[in-house]
């Protein structure tokens, strides 16, 4: 057995022939992925209404059959530079703690079944910021797959200010 480390730093277990599921997406020409159980729709672009005085990894909110989800700007939520205001987005939308979040990435990709003995920490190389949102890595033939954890992705609890 080889020993995982989440992204809370507790070492578990893990069964080398477990496989693991993930939606891949790319932002920029980095390739990420979170759990295809995550996962509860990916959308074409969508008209985003702005959101008044939200952090600003916050695209503004969208209408989903009737629901309001938060759209989240990824590249923003990444420290990664704008994309071009004509490219066109996809959206992949997760739930957290009951709400419906919908992560504007370029690219939506396949569906990656991966061994968890394949699964790395993230190198010490990975950006700070990036190693703040991520469970690790697994190294693909060509590229690295950065696997997002949705639950500190979607943390936008800012420190208070001193006045």
């Amino acid at each position: 057995m080889s020993n995982v480390k989440s992204s809370d730093d507790r070492t578990t277990a893990a069964d080398p022939a477990e496989q693991n599921e993930f939606v891949s997406f790319t932002v920029g020409d980095q390739l990420f992925g979170i759990p295809v159980l995550s996962v509860q729709d990916v959308l074409q672009p969508q008209s985003i209404t702005p959101v008044h005085r939200a952090p600003p990894e916050i695209a503004g909110s969208l209408n989903l059959r009737g629901r309001i989800v938060t759209a989240v700007d990824i590249r923003r939520r990444l420290g990664m530079a704008p994309t071009n205001a004509t490219k066109k987005t996809v959206s992949v939308v997760v739930e957290q703690n009951g709400d419906l979040y919908s992560l504007i990435v370029d690219a939506v990709g396949d569906v990656l079944s991966l061994s968890s003995s394949a699964f790395e920490a993230n190198p010490t190389t990975l950006d700070p910021q990036w190693r703040e949102v991520s469970r690790g890595v697994f190294r693909l033939k060509e590229r690295l797959l950065v696997i997002l954890e949705i639950g500190h992705l979607l943390n936008f609890g800012r420190p208070a200010r001193a006045v």
